[in-house]
């Protein structure tokens, strides 16, 4: 049975912390793949992403381009919001049929874990990729990347590089199409 890990969120814009933990989680845990998914809209964020899903999804494919063990699956965004965690995965498992499922999380998430539709459901999927200890019997992905991408779009906004930040590739697409000018809240 193959591997894999479902990872979520509005990617807006994906960056280096993002892709160094899919990363370091491929590695630590064996997975086959890493599927990116980026959301319509969080339940728990209740306002969309500053770059439409089209331009989230084109910065996801620049970011990963010839990446081996990274895919994306556009399934949130193709449903109408909200994006809930448990019809992805029951998604993706249905296509997916041979695989263990692994969902990979931020330590941001953590704390409301109990609040996810159907989260009793998700358990045996999840895999917090925290950088502290957590208080849960998950798998941990050790490493703490101080990128966010709040601060990325802020930096767009005040006119300052993100060199470094985000893959060249994606700081292209922002470039080109004006991205996260407008100071975002």
């Amino acid at each position: 049975m193959k591997k894999i890990s479902i990872y979520g969120g509005s990617f807006d814009p994906i960056h280096h912390g993002h892709l160094i933990l899919a990363r370091e989680a491929r590695e630590a845990l064996n997975l086959e793949k890493v599927i990116f998914v980026p959301a319509a809209v969080s339940p728990f964020k209740g306002r969309a992403a500053a770059a439409s899903g089209d331009m989230r999804l084109k910065m996801l494919h620049a970011a990963i381009e010839g990446e081996e063990g990274f895919a994306i699956d556009d399934c949130e965004l193709r449903r109408p919001p909200p994006s809930w965690t448990i019809d992805t995965v029951l998604e993706i498992r249905q296509r997916e049929t041979d695989s263990e499922i692994y969902l990979l999380i931020g330590e941001d998430n953590v704390a409301t874990l109990d609040r996810w539709r159907r989260f009793d459901e998700l358990k045996k999927m999840v895999l917090d990729r925290t950088g502290s200890q957590a208080q849960r019997d998950y798998q941990i992905v050790r490493g703490k990347i101080d990128i966010s991408a709040t601060e990325i779009r802020k930096r767009v906004a005040q006119g300052q590089s993100i060199r470094y930040l985000v893959p060249p590739a994606v700081e292209e697409i922002i470039q080109r199409e004006k991205l996260y000018r407008e100071q975002s809240k």
